[in-house]
């Protein structure tokens, strides 16, 4: 009789672990509201300097507004803009040791119109070789914001494209990096010839101010933009709705925002982030985190991607990239033992997504900036494609999944958990 008893009390609590006060906030109804305005044809795939994405942020301040949010900082609005200098790519020629690469094996960071380097520049000689981390050593690069070639062993063909995810937001304009993929040359010739044009994107914010621990403070972020409009339609359709990138995510964080609000018992500053520019380099991220922002402050980083398909281990779980890096994992799971869903390590290494999400950028600052996802990177039949739209997703799981994200910051929000910071890089 005891051991049934036992049993029985176990499913009651694993039932009842979502029904504390305040989460039927956290509905099925207000997800596809959300989802289905973020992820409509109105927005046009909400690409970064469209008209599209302008509704978005609209949409996403009103909500904020509606949620009783506050501004950052010294803000007058939630919308946090700023200016990104833009070079478009017109041509570009590299010749290595007598040998014409092809285009795609070069990459520029620079806001320069026109870059001409070779063997006798006042450029820094650069090779990274295939026994580095090829993300590290680009990461450690462009610390330094000087004149440097940087050539990348052939060894990393197949991740060399990436590298377009450490562009800096275009604000400085005295310094040109150029990658090309190589075997370290004696003899090259470079030359690159950009269009510059500067292009206001704004990312969206607002806080929940925290009470006895208000200098310290926890993010809740994703991304709103796009891929926008497909230059040639597929059975008629030419619009990337992102629904689950990343509609799905920002979602999660307006979700997030209204219930915390209504909750008023947050210690930490609750700051929730909507970032533009992650399809093109991460730009709203790189500008939040040096603006506004001390490093030193920020305890924690709740980055949500893709969360509207279920996971590889199906229903009521999820997977957190750098598992390994803090405690931030280990923390999560605690506050959810006694439930059904389950946050596991990121199944995913060799995709390197710690690095390729809007968490990278605080991570790389030591704070436990981790990005939570249910998305299945070797079999997500509609990432990046036009038919990624809200009839695709599983609008009861991913209800679940951010009701467990309410639940397993409890902790981290209430000042009790302190999850160990990353190295920095």
């Amino acid at each position: 009789m005891q051991k049934i008893i036992l049993v029985v009390g176990l499913f009651l609590f694993s039932k009842n672990i979502f029904a504390q006060k305040g989460l039927d906030i956290i509905d099925k109804k207000e997800v596809l509201r959300i989802e289905n305005y973020l992820a409509s044809d109105e927005l046009k795939g909400r690409k970064p300097g469209t008209a599209g994405i302008e509704k978005a942020a609209d949409f996403i301040s009103s909500e904020f507004k509606k949620y009783g949010l506050k501004f950052l900082a010294d803000a007058k609005s939630y919308k946090q803009t700023f200016t990104y200098t833009k070079a478009k790519l017109i041509t570009a020629k590299a010749v290595i040791d007598s040998t014409t690469l092809d285009v795609a094996d070069i990459i520029a960071i620079t806001t320069d119109s026109i870059v001409n380097i070779n063997e006798t520049a006042a450029y820094e000689k650069v090779y990274i070789k295939k026994e580095e981390n090829l993300f590290f050593a680009a990461a450690d690069i462009l610390k330094k914001e000087t004149n440097q070639i940087v050539f990348v062993d052939k060894f990393f063909a197949g991740d060399f494209f990436k590298i377009k995810r450490f562009r800096k937001d275009g604000t400085k304009k005295n310094y040109s990096i150029v990658f090309v993929l190589a075997n370290n040359p004696t003899k090259y010739t470079i030359e690159i010839k950009n269009k510059i044009t500067e292009i206001n994107y704004s990312n969206v914010v607002g806080i929940i101010p925290g009470k006895s621990k208000k200098d310290e403070m926890v993010i809740f972020s994703s991304h709103y933009d796009h891929l926008g409009v497909a230059n040639k339609p597929i059975a008629g359709d030419s619009i990337y709705n992102g629904a689950n990138d990343d509609a799905a995510g920002t979602t999660a964080v307006m979700l997030l925002a209204n219930y915390f609000a209504k909750q008023k018992n947050n210690e930490r500053t609750l700051v929730f982030v909507a970032f533009t520019a992650e399809e093109i380099g991460g730009f709203g991220s790189q500008y939040f985190s040096t603006h506004n922002m001390d490093a030193e402050k920020i305890v924690a980083m709740f980055n949500i991607e893709m969360i509207g398909t279920e996971s590889k281990w199906g229903k009521n779980s999820a997977f957190i990239t750098g598992f390994e890096k803090s405690d931030f994992g280990k923390i999560l799971q605690k506050n959810l033992v006694g439930s059904t869903f389950k946050f596991e390590p990121d199944p995913y290494p060799k995709e390197n997504l710690f690095y390729r999400s809007d968490n990278a950028t605080l991570a790389a600052l030591g704070v436990p900036a981790h990005t939570i996802s249910t998305s299945k990177m070797d079999n997500e039949k509609n990432y990046h494609k036009l038919s990624d739209e809200v009839a695709t997703l599983d609008l009861d799981n991913m209800t679940e999944i951010i009701k467990s994200i309410a639940i397993s910051c409890k902790t981290i929000v209430s000042g009790k958990d302190t999850p160990t910071r990353i190295v920095k890089q």
